[in-house]
């Protein structure tokens, strides 16, 4: 079983959000104002910024990229830490929810 760190979940965010970044980033040079008055809102309504001043799981991804677009890049050892906390506050799933592997066909019960 692959195990991975926080810190290795980290730069793969990291990873995803430059390129992500820099997408946003190609369409502002093709459409100029397209970055602030499009995508910029609609990525602060997704993150949750002032819904959630602590990232969720879902949050945190988003709030990456945003940091991408802005002046600062991302405080690694910052995610890092917010990662090890989504992770150790999530509680485990409960068998009658189900699974998320996909690759194993769900049971019927009969």
């Amino acid at each position: 079983m692959l195990t991975i760190s926080a810190q290795q979940l980290a730069e793969l965010l990291s990873g995803i959000a430059r390129a992500q970044a820099a997408i946003i980033n190609g369409i502002e040079s093709a459409n100029p104002g397209t970055r602030s008055s499009h995508i910029v809102p609609a990525l602060h309504n997704v993150a949750h910024v002032l819904d959630h001043p602590n990232p969720t799981l879902t949050d945190l991804p988003v709030r990456v990229v945003l940091a991408y677009m802005g002046r600062v890049t991302p405080d690694m050892p910052a995610l890092q830490r917010d990662l090890e906390r989504l992770f150790s506050e999530s509680e485990p799933v409960a068998e009658s929810a189900g699974t998320l592997d996909f690759s194993v066909p769900p049971t019927v019960a009969t």
